[in-house]
């Protein structure tokens, strides 16, 4: 086996680099704004995309690289830019809202704002099977409910006599 054409570099590092930021921004802008978050559950149809669009990207990343040396430099890029964000979200408040939806209102005081779920594409039965998940049977129960910007449904439910303070709750103990 020929060890130097498996790690040395069959195109210059810095197309490598702009190649991965280039896809990877394009990607992000597409995920951000274009689709829509879903109601917290990860489907075959959201697999199937995710896959497809790692293999168009593949070749617009990458070009005709053929040595490992370069798949490292762009995932190193790839996740160097995913790192970035993060940290970027975390520090500057004004960023992250620039990055992560608003939480958006879907029932307040036990009504369902049909005009927000329509704008997620969310269905009526949709949003009740989510109400289940949480224990609760009744909009009317609900003193508001919210789409995250992870996709989940947080709920407040009304206060009741000798209960604790509405809680944010989202299924997986959170």
């Amino acid at each position: 086996m020929d060890w130097q054409s498996v790690f040395s570099l069959s195109m210059p590092p810095l197309e490598l680099v702009v190649r991965g930021s280039a896809v990877y921004w394009f990607l992000f802008l597409v995920f951000r704004f274009l689709l829509k978050r879903d109601v917290g559950a990860v489907g075959i149809a959201d697999i199937l995309l995710l896959v497809l669009v790692a293999d168009a990207a593949q070749n617009a990343m990458a070009g005709e690289y053929r040595t490992v040396t370069d798949g490292f430099i762009l995932v190193s890029t790839i996740i160097g830019w995913n790192a970035a964000l993060d940290f970027v979200a975390f520090k500057f408040p004004r960023v992250r809202r620039w990055i992560e939806p608003k939480p958006l209102c879907l029932i307040r005081d036990g009504r369902a704002l049909r005009g927000n779920m329509r704008r997620e594409l969310i269905s009526e039965d949709d949003l009740r099977s989510k109400l289940r998940e949480h224990g609760i049977s009744a909009l009317s129960e609900v003193a508001a409910a919210y789409m995250e910007s992870d996709g989940e449904i947080s709920v407040l439910k009304h206060k009741q006599d000798g209960d604790a303070a509405p809680r944010r709750s989202n299924g997986k103990g959170r």
